[in-house]
């Protein structure tokens, strides 16, 4: 007979009151899944609300991990409890999440079950995205308000790549970081990927190699021709481009700066509430993707669907008129 598992609510009691490892197996449960994921949301939205969330992301490379370590020492140094959430690509075939990166992160000696790493001040998880966007667009939000809940601010959110995926979790954030270097073509990267539109800081890392100057000036260009620089909202805030050299350490105080200052202007005019009903918005539309797709899939293999698919097979329909009786037996109407 196998060991019963923790009710979440003790659970969630003790991460309140600061036990880390109830903390991380309350983010498993998250990462899973289904009603107990569902159960710790109910729980720590009643307590959270408070907590700067910042994304962190730019091209593999780039220096993301490293330049998220040096700003948890520097909070740290500070008296500042931050938790991050680094999230992982993960393997099609294998399922597995490549965890190195996680390595690279400064001040974080300790180590935890579950991919998670924490200090006396700093807790650090893994979150594989498991080749399922759509499973990572609800536990993303909702290992985020668990942090919250239990004291954490601010919360990192470090993406690997400039994804679709990527975009949209970043985006969702207080403050989006955009982290670029010298010698990638990450400016025109970063503008094919649309990270010009959610960017609200530019970090030019590795800023003593060859080219860094060439970077800023192409973001400073692509900023001057784009729409991004606060003229439509009138806000005239324009995402400020920051050198630094992160594994040197050199410009993380100016890098953590301007962030502090993105938030004290969201503050000023009155957009923090905006951001976090857009965070709110699409984490509801994720999460009923998320239902929707399940039920699809149901159909799609039940008896029902099985005969629309032999029947698009053979030809004695289209694939989209099967698609809409597949939606009027979702929604009921046959």
């Amino acid at each position: 007979m196998g060991r019963q598992l923790q009710p979440v609510q003790e659970m969630y009691r003790e991460a309140k009151g600061g036990d880390r490892r109830a903390l991380g197996r309350l983010l498993t449960r998250i990462e899973r899944g289904g009603p107990p994921a569902d159960e710790i949301g109910e729980l720590a939205h009643v307590d959270a609300g408070s907590a700067h969330v910042i994304g962190i992301t730019g091209a593999p490379g780039s220096g993301k991990s490293t330049l998220t370590g040096r700003l948890v020492e520097l909070l740290r140094d500070n008296d500042v409890r931050p938790a991050v959430l680094a999230v992982d690509p993960s393997s099609p075939l294998t399922g597995g999440a490549i965890l190195g990166d996680r390595i690279r992160m400064e001040g974080t000696p300790s180590t935890e079950p579950s991919g998670t790493r924490s200090t006396n001040d700093v807790f650090i998880r893994s979150m594989a995205t498991r080749g399922h966007s759509g499973g990572l667009a609800v536990a993303v939000p909702q290992a985020v308000r668990l942090f919250d809940a239990v004291g954490y601010d601010p919360i990192i959110i470090e993406t690997v790549g400039v994804g679709q995926v990527e975009v949209d979790v970043v985006g969702a954030a207080d403050t989006a970081v955009v982290v670029m270097t010298p010698g990638m073509g990450d400016a025109v990267q970063a503008n094919k990927a649309g990270l010009l539109e959610v960017a609200d800081v530019f970090v030019v890392n590795k800023a003593d190699r060859p080219g860094a100057d060439d970077v800023r000036r192409d973001l400073d260009l692509m900023l001057d021709l784009s729409h991004v620089t606060g003229q439509e909202d009138g806000s005239g805030y324009r995402p400020p481009i920051v050198m630094c050299s992160a594994i040197d350490g050199d410009g993380t105080t100016d890098v953590w700066q301007a962030v502090a200052d993105h938030l004290e202007i969201l503050g000023k005019l009155g957009r923090r509430h905006i951001r976090r009903r857009h965070r709110i918005r699409a984490e509801i539309r994720a999460t009923l993707n998320q239902a929707l797709d399940s039920r699809i899939d149901d159909l799609i293999y039940s008896e029902v669907g099985e005969r629309l698919v032999s029947d698009a097979q053979n030809a004695s329909r289209s694939p989209s008129s099967a698609a809409a009786a597949v939606l009027d037996h979702l929604l009921g109407r046959r």
